[in-house]
């Protein structure tokens, strides 16, 4: 397998002198009858997973090293899918068993099976099961395909649910007390209770998107069951309590064709507690209109990047400051302790390399080792890292369970080309409860609300927030239901943002109506705080050398009184890196069409707004700002492995790659604060990059930059520079307090 810094993981094994060489080898000889594969592991649906093959007698697994959506291709096709819309690597579905079958497998594209690919042979790879391959297949059959090859096991635990039995229970969601309930052939089956423990209820729970079990009344459900039909399928459960996944718990199906009895026991129930977020008492809507936060983060952990509740990159607290954690053995069991912290269930995948868009700052725990059932990240074992160790390319997020609450039952989209984009139909009931559905006003209709719409549908982060949606075909829909929809950009569904109370919108007709496109991923703009810092000055500069920046409207009002071109205006200097640490290259909202061209700069600039530079005083007040009026967006920079793909010149594309950062010198035109006018003292410099959220991003609180500042009239001395939410909540309260603290010190 492929190593960094993690040899602990690599199984070298000498070659024998007759085995091929990886790179271009024969294939290895084929098996005489068809090959079996199967799709196994979980968390999974019936079109993905973990692969398998069965050679020799015995099931063995593939290595991810070359794995390409070639590979998972021809696999599909051979599982009797169409086609494969993904591959994982790994092993994302949990780790097999016995041997590695495969490694190094290069196909082509038309083979028929996944043995005539070229490989190292037969059972010889240099792998171990953490780099297992899956697929992800199309959930769509080849008509006729006879799955003769395709193993299918009958006996796999799927899907899991609740069911209900105490009349209030069923009105409301989530649903977090019944019985369980396990998907069989075309229906659901129970589970004996017989040997059933607290341990067990914690896995279902935890899979089911609750943080914590509770005792249940058997004797309450005793009368109820005895006079249903029960079908048992599953008995002698018996987890240990930090499984993912019932499927990972030892248990026992019942024979095919026996009659499925639970001799001394019942159908297995379970009581689950909710996390804040959902729980049911009936101040909820009103708290969460309030304080619903994506990223809760009262404790010392927090999500942040994701586009759904309950996922993103993982963020610690420490000093406080907020920090990142390595994905170094990263794995479910240490998900899972995230996600029950935050109030959310079991974890449903742990992700690694920045999935969820790099941190910034620093990177607190490596190699951490959670054994499933600790109260906190903090009490696992973990190793501090230091620099050599990792990058922020390596930040590790999750996806955790979370409860079902239906809130994508009462939002749609028509009109759209794709299934990611149309105008969004809320469904709303009248006075004598009727449910219709009905149409946004788009007035005031923003990236924000987009965000929630997008949440709420499931399809990921907002692209754009549409005002119009004339141009796609109309619906039937033609009434106005919601107008002067404000989100903050967290709520899990726009109901849970402010609104008129009755609709009142200016341009009525259908075609004015809200619309989103979504999408899978979204850029993340952030500043380079300590650059700020370090590169901070100030210049006298004489008028002659500023016609270029007035005519711009860079310098404060004051500066059309002045003496022209005698005299100077005092600028405060600095250089700003703008990082894109998301997962989309960030682009201008505006088509090229409409980029102005600026003869003093002598290239096109973009974004009219897409920077504020402000020097606040201790109330917040703007005692300065910095008219940089428009910008031209390109990639100066990129780490390493990245290429360059955006530039000014030449009327370029212009944009900011992914991993690429666009820096303003501090030393190019209106790159400064006016601050002729600005009297000696305590400070705040701030800077907020796309000031009006023109442009979608997966993150808006990591926007802002602020430093204390203290100026004397000569000098200018920045420090504790740093990003809107890097601080603890405590921290940042203490910062606003003191602008210019007396203890200053001078960097």
């Amino acid at each position: 397998g492929l190593c960094t810094n993690t040899s602990h993981y690599c199984i070298s094994t000498p070659t024998p002198t007759s085995a091929p060489t990886p790179s271009p080898s024969p294939s290895p000889k084929p098996v005489t009858d068809r090959l079996k594969v199967r799709l196994a592991g979980y968390p999974r649906k019936h079109n993905e997973g973990r692969v398998e093959l069965f050679y020799k007698g015995e099931w063995g697994t593939i290595c991810d090293d070359d794995f390409s959506i070639t590979n998972a291709n021809v696999l599909c096709r051979q599982l009797g899918f169409v086609a494969a819309t993904g591959w994982t690597h790994s092993a994302k579905y949990g780790k097999g068993q016995g041997k590695i079958w495969l490694d190094n497998v290069m196909c082509g594209g038309g083979e028929k099976s996944i043995e005539f690919c070229k490989s190292r042979g037969w059972g010889n790879s240099d792998c171990t099961h953490d780099e297992d391959a899956g697929v992800v297949c199309k959930d769509e059959r080849i008509p006729g395909f006879v799955d003769s090859n395709a193993h299918v096991d009958e006996n796999k635990v799927e899907e899991v649910r609740l069911r209900p039995v105490v009349a209030m229970a069923k009105k409301r969601l989530p649903i977090s007390e019944g019985v369980v309930e396990v998907k069989y052939k075309d229906g659901w089956a129970q589970i004996c209770d017989v040997g059933w423990s607290i341990k067990n209820t914690r896995v279902v729970c935890g899979m089911l998107g609750f943080p914590h079990e509770k005792k249940v009344n058997k004797n309450f459900y005793k009368l109820y069951l005895e006079r249903q039909k029960n079908h048992f399928h599953i008995h002698s459960v018996a987890c240990s309590g930090t499984e993912v996944h019932l499927a990972a718990c030892p248990l026992e199906f019942s024979k095919p064709n026996a009659t499925s009895t639970c001799e001394g026991g019942m159908a297995a129930v379970v009581s689950c507690m909710p996390g804040p977020l959902f729980m049911q008492n009936s101040g909820l809507k009103k708290k969460l209109k309030t304080s619903v936060k994506l990223c809760l983060s009262e404790g010392n952990v927090r999500l942040k990047g994701g586009a759904k509740l309950g996922e993103g990159r993982v963020e610690v607290l420490k000093d406080n400051e907020w920090g990142t954690v390595c994905d170094d053995r990263w794995n479910l069991q240490s998900a899972s302790v995230v996600c029950r912290e935050l109030g959310f269930g079991s974890a449903k995948e742990a992700l690694t390399g920045a999935r969820m868009g790099q941190g910034m700052g620093p990177i607190y725990m490596n190699e951490v080792k959670c054994a499933g059932q600790e109260r906190s990240i903090w009490n696992c074992p973990f190793k501090n890292i230091t620099s050599e160790d990792c990058q922020h390319v390596e930040d590790a997020a999750v996806r955790c369970n979370v409860p079902y609450m239906g809130f994508e039952n009462s939002i749609r989209l028509t009109g759209g080309r794709t299934r990611y984009e149309g105008r969004v139909e809320v469904l709303g009931s009248d006075s004598n409860g009727t449910q219709s559905w009905g149409l946004i006003c788009g007035e005031s209709w923003s990236p924000k609300e987009a965000m929630v719409a997008c949440r709420q549908l499931g399809l990921g982060y907002a692209n754009q927030g549409l005002q119009e949606t004339w141009y796609w075909d109309s619906s039937n829909v033609t009434e106005m239901v919601m107008s002067g929809v404000k989100c903050t950009g967290t709520e899990m569904s726009l109901s849970q943002c402010q609104h008129h109370k009755t609709v009142s919108c200016q341009k009525s007709a259908a075609k004015f109506s809200a619309g989103v496109i979504c999408s899978d991923t979204a850029s993340d703009l952030v500043l380079n705080a300590p650059l700020v810092q370090q590169t901070v000055y100030i210049e006298d500069r004489p008028l002659h050398m500023l016609y270029c920046a007035a005519e711009e409207d860079c310098l404060s009002k004051s500066a059309a009184q002045a003496n022209w071109p005698y005299g100077h205006r005092r600028l405060l200097r600095f250089s700003s890196q703008i990082h894109n640490i998301g997962r989309a290259d960030f682009k201008p909202k505006a088509g090229r069409h409409s980029w102005v061209w600026h003869a003093c700069h002598g290239h096109y600039h973009s974004m009219d707004i897409f920077t504020h530079y402000d020097l606040l005083n201790a109330n917040g007040t703007k005692v300065a700002e910095g008219h940089k009026a428009s910008f031209c967006l390109e990639d100066t920079d990129c780490q390493e492995g990245v290429s360059k793909r955006y530039e000014c010149a030449n009327f370029g594309d212009q944009g900011i790659t992914v991993g690429c950062w666009d820096l303003y010198r501090h030393d190019i035109d209106c790159q400064w604060i006016d601050i002729t006018d600005v009297r000696p003292g305590n400070y705040i410099l701030q800077i907020v990059i796309n000031p009006n959220q023109e442009v979608a991003e997966s993150d808006f609180t990591n926007n802002g930059m602020k430093c204390n500042c203290k100026y004397d009239g000569h000098r200018i001395w920045l420090h504790n520079c740093h990003i809107g939410d890097a601080f603890s909540e405590e921290a940042e309260r203490r910062f606003d307090k003191y602008p210019g603290q007396l203890n200053n010190q001078v960097s």
